[in-house]
């Protein structure tokens, strides 16, 4: 599917790669998801669900376009809260690996003053390369 670009004398990430090289086909766009269920309703505010929801939703439009989540070549994260994100680490790793397995594309993270929906804490977009 896509292979990870990383120098030799570099550090390894954990959870995630530097680059990632993809080989040619379907590019899928998933625009930002956030922690609310398929009816558009929070189910939690807590960060770590809304994170999980957040995946769960990602994977339902990958499964759209019958792709998953080994077909993801970038992830980039909009949090409203580093701490809570620094705090959770073990537990949004352990949400992560259940749902996305243990596929690691290109990924940021990145916090925001705020979300457009007032509940929501994170928004994950994704693009991905279905062969």
């Amino acid at each position: 599917m896509h292979t990870t670009s990383l120098p030799e004398d570099w550090p390894r990430p954990s959870g995630y790669s530097n680059g990632v090289l993809a080989k040619p086909g379907d590019t899928i766009y998933i625009g930002g998801q956030i922690g609310w269920n398929e009816q558009g309703q929070f189910d939690s505010d807590d960060f770590v669900e809304q994170i999980r929801q957040s995946l769960r939703n990602v994977i339902a439009l990958l499964a759209m376009a019958k792709a998953g989540s080994e077909h993801m070549v970038r992830m980039i994260w909009y949090i409203t809260n580093k701490t809570a994100y620094r705090n959770n680490l073990r537990e949004i790793g352990a949400a992560y690996r259940e749902i996305m397995g243990k596929n690691f594309p290109a990924m940021s993270v990145v916090q925001v003053v705020a979300l457009v929906e007032d509940r929501a804490k994170v928004e994950i977009e994704v693009t991905a390369v279905r062969p």
